[in-house]
């Protein structure tokens, strides 16, 4: 029967990582809030988010592979389990390949849609043109990323993202305060990271890179397209979703922009945190989904939900009490600081608002329901824009957080819909708990 405290193990070395991984956009925000502008903060907010979109639309690699991992563990099934990282990592470099290639011509095109100010898009131009270089080492990585959650080494993947959060931050500081590059020296301080830690994460996973002669299996492959797709599909309308909430701020002004893009570290955060519990829900679902043991299953929603909630009130208390504080210390422009601020407390409440959404995210991601995922997926973006687009308006900065936090409400209740469905697919008949 699965524990808390298995649950723990599993799931705290997983919110290390994900702060690690978090902290990544943190370490560009402080570096460009002490030695930058509201332009440059802006600038950094505009291209993380193309960058995000562009890189988070492969997202699927990480989460596909956990799934299909974890059910080919759960079924007991070695060689899929290699066969599942061997196929990731061949598909992310590839892709990665290709966004490398294509990289002139989606310049052209991903920043148009903003209504940033010229000075402000100049510069997250030269932070993409430093950036895109790490295209396949990142997709790559999602690959490894999703392999060592489907096969629950956690721990290793601490180190893999640890690697990667300080090696960025290390360059960031040089390249930035030292070397004063702007935006672009966060770029190519990101970029450099990620391929040092696509090295860490080879040597990490070596031992599953054996060549598997199912590699190219065409059912294999067929149903790791089918549940890419759906996953791609979900994932884009998310994105955009974040996207216009930051497009939403930039229509508002550049102090909004700069000032969103700071608490939106803290919503990232938050997140990346809550998610380790999520990942673990990923894993124990996926093997129970594999062993169509639906008691495990169920009781693998139950514990991780109740430990996230706890941690979730835990981080919201944080923010309330010291979010003030941080952004004081890191924040130097006036205005940016200013509207951070005002709109803590809003963000503040997000780590339990958005946890349902997030714990649902991983269920459905554990059992590979790709369906369901996009169906609610696009839903939810589509609720959430008109819902911006009604009070934006007449409120201003008001509305555009006000439906950025409904935003989560409409993605748990679209995802809900589909939990009865998903608990009556996993068989009553009953295996042995490993």
């Amino acid at each position: 029967m699965l524990s808390r405290s298995k649950v723990l193990n599993l799931a705290v070395p997983v919110m290390l990582a994900q702060a690690a991984t978090a902290t990544t956009g943190v370490v560009d925000t402080i570096v460009m809030g002490v030695h930058g502008d509201k332009v440059d903060l802006g600038a950094v907010a505009v291209a993380s988010v193309v960058m995000s979109f562009l890189y988070w639309a492969f997202g699927f690699l990480r989460m596909s592979t956990t799934g299909l991992t974890a059910q080919a563990a759960g079924a007991d099934d070695r060689v899929e389990v290699q066969s599942t990282l061997q196929r990731a990592l061949l598909l992310g470099g590839a892709l990665g390949l290709a966004i490398l290639v294509l990289s002139p011509l989606l310049k052209l095109i991903v920043f148009q849609p903003f209504s940033a100010t010229e000075d402000v898009k100049s510069l997250a131009r030269a932070y993409f043109d430093a950036r895109i270089w790490g295209a396949p080492a990142v997709l790559m990585g999602y690959g490894i990323t999703g392999w060592l959650l489907g096969t629950g080494r956690t721990g290793q993947l601490l180190a893999f993202q640890i690697v990667m959060n300080g090696v960025n931050a290390g360059l960031d500081i040089w390249f930035v305060a030292g070397l004063d590059w702007g935006p672009a020296g966060i770029g190519a301080g990101t970029a450099i990271a990620e391929w040092v830690s696509l090295g860490f994460g080879l040597i990490l996973v070596r031992g599953g890179l054996t060549r598997s002669k199912d590699l190219f299996d065409r059912a294999r492959l067929s149903a790791l397209i089918n549940a890419n797709r759906d996953i791609l599909i979900r994932t884009l309308a998310l994105l955009f979703s974040f996207a216009w909430f930051v497009n939403s701020g930039a229509s508002l002004g550049t102090a909004e922009l700069a000032g969103n893009e700071v608490l939106l570290q803290f919503v990232s955060v938050s997140a990346f945190v809550l998610d380790g519990f999520a990942f673990v829900a990923e894993k124990e679902i996926g093997e129970a989904y594999g062993a169509r043991n639906r008691a495990r299953l169920i009781r693998a929603m139950r514990v991780t939900t109740e430990l996230a909630f706890a941690f979730g009130a835990a981080i919201s208390l944080t923010y309330f009490l010291t979010g003030g504080l941080i952004i004081e210390s890191f924040v130097s422009d006036p205005e940016a600081r200013a509207v951070a601020l005002a709109f803590l407390p809003w963000c503040a409440v997000i780590p339990l608002l958005g946890l349902p959404a997030w714990q649902l995210d991983g269920f459905f991601l554990g059992a590979t329901q790709g369906k369901a995922l996009r169906n609610a997926g696009v839903a939810s973006c589509l609720l959430y824009v008109a819902t911006d687009l009604a009070l934006r308006p007449a409120f201003g900065n008001v509305g555009v957080w006000s439906a950025f936090l409904t935003m989560y409400a409409w993605r748990a209740a679209a995802l809900g819909l589909y939990l009865p469905s998903l608990i009556g697919k996993t068989s009553t008949e009953q295996h042995s708990q490993t």
